[in-house]
């Protein structure tokens, strides 16, 4: 019969996720030992912003790996915490190509990040990124 699915199509809308398009940013480029994550936010630098707060500290090796914290203060619900982490992935995935190599950063979230939509993560992250010079000035879009 081959795999074909008898099963009807969805009205417009009904079952569509708001999370289509927006994935995780890949293993490879991610922390993920609480171990890192408790060494970078100790002893790295920080700075924050309205929304998110961004620790880094130098690694021994050639890439970045970057790590987000979403914690139940911000949602008891993990459906939220994880879309809220989802659209950090995606916030910083333009920015990946541009930072330089040889860092460890982790990116926290404010309560404030509810309420943000993905352009102003996007600024708050980019805006973070030159701050911490960890991302070089970039010619405004738009």
């Amino acid at each position: 019969m081959g795999s074909v699915s008898s099963r009807p199509a969805a009205p417009k809308g009904v079952g569509a996720s708001p999370f289509n398009g927006i994935v995780a940013l890949k293993r490879a480029l991610r922390l993920r030992k609480n171990s890192d994550f408790q060494r970078v936010r100790q002893q790295g630098r920080s700075t924050t912003s309205r929304l998110l707060i961004l620790a880094w500290m130098p690694n021994s090796e050639a890439g970045i790996l970057v790590g987000f914290v979403v914690s139940k203060r911000i949602s008891k619900r993990a459906v939220v915490r994880n879309h809220i982490k989802r659209l950090l992935s995606e916030a910083i995935r333009p920015s990946l190509d541009e930072l330089s190599g040889g860092w460890d950063v982790v990116i926290s979230v404010r309560h404030q990040v509810i309420d943000a939509d993905l352009r102003d993560i996007i600024h708050d992250i980019t805006t973070l990124l030159r701050r911490a010079r960890l991302l070089g000035s970039l010619e405004p879009s738009g």
